[in-house]
């Protein structure tokens, strides 16, 4: 099983507080997630962000869904948070999200360790799809933090 690496760095025409605030709130993950993934919070809102808060989702991929717990092992409100897979279609799943201010307003980093299951097989699932289809996720949470932040 090899462990594959997504790393995304972004800058925000808007204050570190603000930038951090809008992460903070769950249900604008929504609002960061591509339709064809029909995307949905199962815990009840508003969820208060800590360290080991629990948020559940579900997701559709192809169709057919998938449940998807995470926890919240690192909360440094202002600086960053890391969310880890607890169930879902991963072997491994650690999101670190860092946040910190720039000239120009807020520099946000994404780096997301992950590994998928089913050794070889799933090496081979990444290569084909998983690795394109990430890419297309982050692409369109590129873009909707962009329209979130609109340049003055």
């Amino acid at each position: 099983m090899t462990m594959h690496r997504l790393e995304q760095t972004q800058l925000v025409p808007a204050p570190l507080s603000r930038v951090f605030d809008f992460f903070s709130a769950a249900e604008n993950l929504q609002r960061l997630t591509p339709p064809f993934l029909s995307f949905r919070i199962l815990t009840a809102l508003p969820i208060e962000m800590k360290t080991g808060q629990h948020i559940e989702y579900q997701i559709k991929l192809g169709g057919v869904p998938m449940r998807w717990l995470t926890e919240i092992r690192e909360w440094q409100p202002g600086e960053r948070f890391v969310d880890v897979q607890l169930r879902g279609p991963y072997r491994t799943w650690h999101h670190l999200h860092e946040f910190r201010e720039v000239s120009g307003g807020t520099e946000m980093r994404d780096v997301v360790d992950y590994e998928l299951p089913f050794g070889p097989l799933g090496d081979l699932v990444h290569a084909l799809a998983v690795k394109r289809t990430l890419s297309r996720i982050f692409a369109f949470r590129r873009q909707a933090v962009d329209t979130a932040f609109p340049a003055p």
